[in-house]
């Protein structure tokens, strides 16, 4: 059974190039999210239930329950998943995206959310200023963040506009079918996250029944700023959980 790897925002499946550097197992894959790095399919609007689906469908045709890992918005979609489809499902980890009705979205979401202020933000946006705020307030390293940007096109601004721009009560309307999630679960977060507090990870292990809530003294993106011990405790996670 494979292990799935979804990615958040702005990211392509590149975001998890560390971690799976220090991973020991072969089955393990990134997907693209459409309008990431991926087509968006015709008619596709880029809504938070639209990305559900379409990962979903795409998990249907594995034809087994796959390891199931997200960070960010790819950890708000994987739990949603989990919720929804609980047989598609082996094992689930994720990080560094709240799922609360107590979450207010931070600044730069609120801009997005926004429709002059988010098309203003992103028609003004410029590759190389973008990544420097990405280091200066999230900690993102220099090499991976101009890495992320190179890879931010209109497909993506659209993509992640919409996005938000349909996920305004998010939290209120997922957060109760967390408790449909069956499979053993790990949380993982940066505790030095300005945008994503340390304690919705702990209210996420916990509405999650979590077997682990590993908090990393780092900002948001722990992907890149620990690959190693997030790759750890993935492959130790895999293994209490594993098959007999």
């Amino acid at each position: 059974m494979p292990a799935v790897l979804i990615h958040g925002v702005p990211d392509t499946h590149r975001v998890w190039d560390g971690v799976r550097r220090h991973l020991t197992r072969t089955d393990v894959e990134a997907w693209d999210l459409p309008g990431f790095g991926a087509p968006r399919p015709q008619g596709f609007a880029s809504t938070k239930e639209e990305y559900v689906d379409r990962l979903i469908d795409r998990l249907e045709r594995v034809g087994e329950p796959v390891d199931l890992v997200g960070h960010d918005w790819g950890c708000i979609i994987t739990a949603r998943v989990a919720s929804l489809r609980p047989d598609l499902v082996r094992t689930w980890a994720g990080g560094n995206g709240p799922i609360s009705a107590g979450y207010v979205w931070h600044p730069l979401a609120k801009v997005w959310q926004d429709r002059d202020e988010g098309d203003r933000f992103m028609n003004e946006l410029e590759a190389t200023s973008f990544a420097k705020d990405l280091v200066a307030s999230f900690d993102v390293p220099a090499e991976p963040a101009e890495e992320m940007v190179r890879h931010v096109d209109g497909a993506m601004k659209d993509s992640i506009l919409r996005l938000y721009r349909s996920a305004l009560t998010m939290g209120a309307e997922w957060e109760p079918a967390l408790a449909n999630v069956s499979a053993p679960c790990l949380v993982f977060w940066g505790a030095l996250d300005p945008a994503c507090p340390v304690r919705f990870g702990r209210e996420l292990g916990a509405a999650l029944r979590a077997s682990r809530v590993l908090e990393l003294d780092c900002n948001h993106w722990t992907v890149l700023e620990r690959p190693a011990e997030v790759a750890a405790a993935l492959e130790a996670h895999w293994s209490d959980h594993a098959a007999v």
